[in-house]
């Protein structure tokens, strides 16, 4: 069993950044995949950027060169760093987490709204 939570959404003026943090507890060594997905009002859910085990790490074109995900296994911990944010990026993020025997684990979502 594996548990995700996010936190870090708020509301930040265009250009600006934010941080999103997924907190991951339990059989963290069955993870090979973890990821950020967003879902905006009416859209389908899909994927931002992922990283791997392996520390691969793969993005969307909306998004390179302007996200980072990156984590620190002291504090089993994954984040999103976003900068300068556009107001298609409003969503809400959710964190995943992908591994053996079927595990695909999933937070509750933290919303990022970008508005002036």
């Amino acid at each position: 069993q594996v548990q995700v939570v996010e936190s870090g959404g708020g509301l930040v003026q265009p250009g600006g950044s934010l941080r999103l943090s997924c907190a991951v507890s339990g059989n963290v060594l069955s993870i090979y995949t973890m990821g950020w997905y967003r879902q905006a009002p009416g859209k389908e859910r899909y994927l931002v950027a992922a990283l791997t085990s392996g520390s691969r790490t793969n993005y969307a074109d909306s998004v390179k060169g302007r996200f980072t995900i990156s984590r620190d296994n002291a504090k089993n911990t994954v984040y999103l760093q976003m900068n300068n944010l556009k107001p298609e990026d409003t969503a809400v993020y959710y964190c995943n987490a992908r591994g053996d025997l079927g595990l695909d684990a999933w937070g509750q979502g933290t919303l990022v709204t970008v508005s002036s």
